[in-house]
């Protein structure tokens, strides 16, 4: 497994600070985009990194703010800003095409940083791709107590099994995801693109990687079910799943 040394770290014109590892090597190059409360040091992002380094392939993984080893506090963190710092650690520290993997909320970063990095965009790889989920997994399925929560403090508090403490879910969050919502309407993408969704996932219903498929304009666009799969998808088999896919888009993208 890679090792992790201190990262690198890249300051916006606000003063906040993304940390960041990168990897130089040859294009496309490969950048991982985290999921909701998760950093760059997952299974995934590791995995990946390794991959791409034995491949030659240049790699980013980072922190978006308020996650891992960036500046800010997580509960100040929306949609918009995360995909702010997203299109801002590409543009400033990759050069030539790249092939975005996103993970979970990741996923829905993942599509709307391709829109506004377009021709610089060579492949997107969702894994349990998770866009809208504030208005369709989240604010759609609060119970009469927890929208009186919400409404009272602005935020309230879900248990996962993936984190030892409830992770903070809030108003400006919902509000402002409605803003960047993708699945009402055409994805103006033409890429190809990769969605691997587990039949199992209890977080992202498995219906979600059709209708990204249904949205989005590209024709080139495979979606890979894991019958027995959850939503994390970071066993060993997982692994070995995500990066022949990955090796898929590569071939495809340097025979183009």
């Amino acid at each position: 497994m890679t090792e992790n040394p201190d990262p690198d770290i890249l300051t916006r014109s606000d003063g906040a600070t993304i940390a960041y590892h990168l990897s130089t090597g040859k294009p496309p190059g490969v950048v991982f985009l985290t999921g909701y409360n998760s950093d760059m040091t997952g299974s995934k992002a590791l995995h990946l990194e390794e991959y791409c380094r034995r491949r030659g392939q240049a790699f980013l993984r980072f922190d978006y703010t308020g996650h891992g080893q960036s500046s800010g506090k997580f509960i100040d963190g929306t949609i918009g800003q995360w995909t702010e710092d997203a299109i801002f650690a590409i543009e400033t520290l990759t050069e030539g095409p790249q092939i975005l993997i996103g993970s979970s909320m990741g996923g829905w970063i993942m599509l709307r940083a391709a829109l506004k990095l377009n021709a610089r965009v060579a492949g997107l790889l969702g894994i349990a791709a998770a866009p809208d989920f504030t208005e369709d997994l989240l604010e759609n399925q609060l119970s009469p107590e927890q929208r009186s929560v919400m409404e009272r403090d602005g935020v309230i508090y879900m248990t996962s099994e993936y984190e030892p403490e409830p992770m903070p879910f809030t108003q400006a969050l919902i509000e402002d995801g409605r803003k960047h919502l993708l699945l009402r309407g055409p994805i103006a993408l033409d890429c190809p693109v990769r969605l691997i969704q587990g039949m199992k996932d209890e977080d992202v219903p498995w219906q979600t990687a059709l209708r990204i498929s249904e949205r989005l304009q590209s024709e080139d666009v495979e979606i890979i079910f894991v019958k027995n799969g959850g939503h994390r998808l970071s066993e060993d088999a997982d692994l070995a799943r995500l990066t022949r896919t990955l090796e898929s888009l590569l071939q495809e993208s340097n025979a183009s």
